[in-house]
């Protein structure tokens, strides 16, 4: 995934599916897969919300200044890409 010029590097499929577990399995009843690339450690995180107005809380990537930036989010049940 994510590999393109697009990105910052690409991920593992395995690793996407066990974020989308592990979200789907958690006690917290999250509804959101947030993809968020750490430019200080070069790696992709996950995150997770239960509300979708928390992801405007991110910036798109390569405009924020920060050192995290949003990459993508997907519903964690339809697995459908919302950002």
């Amino acid at each position: 995934m994510f590999d393109s010029p697009d990105y910052p590097g690409p991920l593992l499929e395995a690793t996407f599916d066990k974020w989308l577990e592990a979200g789907r399995e958690s006690k917290i009843p999250f509804a959101y897969l947030l993809i968020i690339w750490d430019e200080l450690d070069g790696q992709y995180l996950a995150s997770y919300t239960e509300n979708r107005s928390e992801i405007k809380n991110f910036a798109r990537y390569g405009h924020s200044p920060e050192h995290r930036t949003l990459v993508a989010a997907y519903d964690l049940f339809s697995e459908g890409r919302i950002l």
